[in-house]
């Protein structure tokens, strides 16, 4: 009997102990991730992109803080930053970073009708996005620097994103109607 509870326990033990390295390794690697981000915001600020690299880091500042109460704190601290700082490029960033999170919403909310969860996320990450922009343009106003080419990217990029927003949102619509489409037939033939 000695033996089994012996076994028992050293068995507790090891899986324990694999526990502890697999939390460590995952706090680990969000570290890391958080590094490569803050080590590209960095670069990004010490380029001549310093208005872009300003709402890029709104934006994300700003979506963190809406995605918080559904996906936890620093959502998007945890994805790859592309170093394109260029009105198109930091548009794609945003979009995909804050779009990237919607399986992770929709999973949040099962059992709610489809086109409802839909238009809650991107009434979230668009509203994320717009304090982002508003912090971002007003800072750069402040620091008297909003004008020509910067007001330009800014404005262009401010479109862009709206627009990726736009594509995004009618995609999932249009597989929302495409599998409640399949459904009904399926229900139809029966």
């Amino acid at each position: 009997m000695s033996i089994s509870v012996d076994t028992a326990v050293s068995s507790q033990k090891a899986e324990t102990g694999a526990s502890v390295q697999a939390t460590a390794r995952n706090s680990a690697k969000v570290q890391l991730n958080a590094s490569i981000m803050q080590a590209s915001l960095e670069v990004s600020i010490s380029s001549k992109n310093e208005p872009l690299t300003l709402l890029y880091r709104s934006a994300i500042d700003r979506l963190n803080e809406v995605l918080k109460p559904e996906l936890g704190e620093n959502a998007i601290q945890n994805a790859a930053t592309s170093e394109d700082n260029s009105a198109e490029g930091t548009a794609n960033s945003i979009v995909s970073l804050s779009t990237g999170f919607y399986e992770a919403y929709k999973a949040q909310h099962p059992g709610e009708d489809g086109a409802t969860v839909l238009q809650n996320f991107m009434d979230t990450i668009r509203s994320g996005f717009e304090k982002g922009y508003k912090e971002a343009v007003d800072i750069l106003t402040g620091l008297q620097v909003f004008e020509g080419g910067i007001a330009a990217d800014i404005g262009k990029t401010y479109d862009l994103v709206l627009q990726g927003y736009a594509d995004f949102q009618q995609a999932q619509t249009d597989l929302l109607t495409k599998s409640g489409q399949a459904t009904q037939s399926d229900t139809e033939t029966a």
